[in-house]
Formats: C-alpha cells, structure tokens, sequence
C-alpha cells in the first residue's frame, strides 16, 4: 500500500452547501484569518463611526452604556426610547438594579422588543409563552424595576397581532425619528433581530432597497431554528421541533433610524470556546454589507462593536477535537 503524506496538509476545494447564506469562499477565508485587535483595524468601507473593540468581557460595557443613556436622559426630564433584543436576563436584570439602585425615574423611558415568536400561520406569540422575547423583557427587566420607578405598561411596546404592520411606525412616531439606543447581537446567519437573510428581506439584493424594510413577520432561516434550539428557552438540547418556524421583527429601517448603535459579539456555548458566532463576528465586520449578512448593515452607521476577546481567538482545523 502506498504511503500517505500528511505533511503538508493538502487541500480540498468545494463549494458551500446550498443553505449557506453568504458563500464567498474568497471573503470567507480572508475574514476567517483575522484575529484579536486585527479585528479593531477600520476597512476602506466602513462608515467613519463604525467602531470596533476587542475586550476581555464586553457586557458590563453594554448594561453601563445603557444605563448610563437612561440616567442621562432622566435626569434631563427627556423621553428616552430603547430597542431591545432578547431573551438577556443577564444584562436586564443588572441594568434593572442600577435603576433601583439610584432611584432613576423611568416614568420617560419607552422600550421596544425587537421580535418575537410566530406560529406557522403568522400569530405572534403571546405574553405568556415562556420561550418568548416578550414574556422574557417584562419579566427581566420590566418586574424588576421598583413599581415607584418603573415606565408606564403603555411606554412598553412590542410585536402583536394587531400592530405589527404598523410597528416601525409606531417606533418612529414615539421615537420622533429614530429609537435613541438599539442594542443588538449576531444571529448564526448574522441577523440582526430577526432580519434574515430570506427572500422577504433580501429581495432583488439591491442594498438601499434592503435596507428601507420596515417591520414584518417573516418565515425564519433554518439555521435560525437550529441555532436556537440551542438556547436555554428551548433547552440547549437540538430540539428543533419546538422552535416557532416564523417570527415578528423589526426591520432594517428601525435599525438604519437609530441615534446610537451598540451590538456585542460574545456568545459561547455555556462557557467553553465552542461558538457558532465566532465566524459570524468576523463577516458581519470585515466582509461586505450585504443583505446576505443582514448585521454587515452596521457597518454604514455610527456603531460600537464590542467583540469578546474569546471570539476574537484565532481558530484553525483542531484534528483530534469533537464537539
């Protein structure tokens, strides 16, 4: 028998699976070089303000940015208008007891839930879904601010049946242009909410035609329901079958109005540096903005990328490693 080589290691060429959202081999393998405060270093592209860091623990940053916005903003008798993603419990929870804390009247402060879950007919969720964005902002945040500090229920707004194709609307109107803060992270495909990159928001590809989407309910990406099995609401276990296959959302409008931008890049699975967002962090920052990396639309606003010194690790093919 003839004797194989292993040094050095050969290549294999193939295309992407068909699934795969953004196939560029050639970006792919340009981003998926990058590593540590590579990854802080600005591409010809980027809007001047986009900013990115690599640190060792970025949610601190993320609960004393908003914070820090909400206190401002209540000392100074002004509205303030959040939109905000979920399930966090562990950014809500510490931001709802710095309110409480120093006593921050929120009686001004309006908050907006980016999505929420749909069933195969397109009904929204209700409060009550445990597994549900929703359910998890009252509960997380809302509950655990002081009754004495809390906003008004009718300053807390999300997805419904009733409003959703109006929601963008009402985020604009109560906002009076544009929500002061959104706070965001990428999804395994690079969404942004639950801004896929599906036929309903891609479209004809045309970039500024994308990005003028308004809210909608949408049919998810398959890789959104798989890496959501994965979360602790539908227990960390593949369960696929009990992931809601569509869901509400804000559009790339809501995200574009914006006065302030903030998104963090920090998931791993439960603490060890498995990630299926590390690759992901890479696209949405240094590949193109394109709709097919729905969180690359960042890139063309003012923004600040927080990016966990555990995903900014170099990674490789680990031949001796599993799951």
């Amino acid at each position: 028998m003839k004797d194989i080589i292993f040094e050095p290691a050969g290549r294999f060429d193939f295309s992407p699976a068909d699934f795969v959202p953004f196939r560029d081999r050639e970006v792919c393998e340009r981003v998926r070089r990058l590593s540590g405060t590579e990854l802080e270093k600005r591409e010809d592209w980027w809007h001047p303000e986009f900013n990115v860091k690599v640190m060792m623990n970025p949610h601190p940053v993320l609960i004393a940015t908003l914070f820090a916005r909400l206190k401002e903003a209540s000392e100074a008798g002004r509205k303030f208008t959040m939109i905000l993603g979920n399930p966090e419990p562990d950014t809500y929870i510490p931001l709802a007891q710095l309110i409480n804390y120093f006593k921050v009247d929120c009686s001004k402060v309006h908050i907006f839930a980016e999505d929420e879950w749909a069933d195969q007919d397109g009904n929204i969720a209700p409060e009550t879904y445990e597994a549900g964005f929703v359910h998890s902002m009252i509960k997380y945040l809302v509950m655990q601010i002081d009754p004495k500090l809390r906003m008004p229920w009718e300053n807390v707004h999300y997805p419904t049946n009733k409003n959703i194709s109006d929601y963008s609307n009402i985020i604009n109107d109560i906002s009076e242009g544009g929500a002061d803060i959104i706070s965001t992270s990428p999804g395994w495909t690079g969404h942004v909410a639950f801004v896929d990159p599906i036929p309903e928001f891609v479209g004809s590809g045309d970039v500024e035609e994308w990005l003028s989407r308004p809210a909608q309910i949408v049919k998810l990406h398959p890789m959104t329901i798989l890496q959501n099995s994965l979360n602790g609401t539908f227990g960390q276990s593949g369960d696929i079958a009990n992931v809601p296959p569509k869901a509400a959302t804000i559009g790339p409008i809501d995200v574009m109005r914006a006065k302030e931008r903030i998104e963090v890049h920090a998931l791993n699975t439960c603490g060890t540096f498995s990630s299926w967002q590390r690759m992901t962090s890479r696209l949405v920052t240094h590949g193109p903005v394109t709709p097919l990396v729905p969180s690359s639309m960042l890139q063309t606003k003012k923004t600040q990328v927080y990016i966990s010194e555990e995903l900014a690790a170099p990674f490789e093919c680990w031949e001796k490693v599993g799951y």
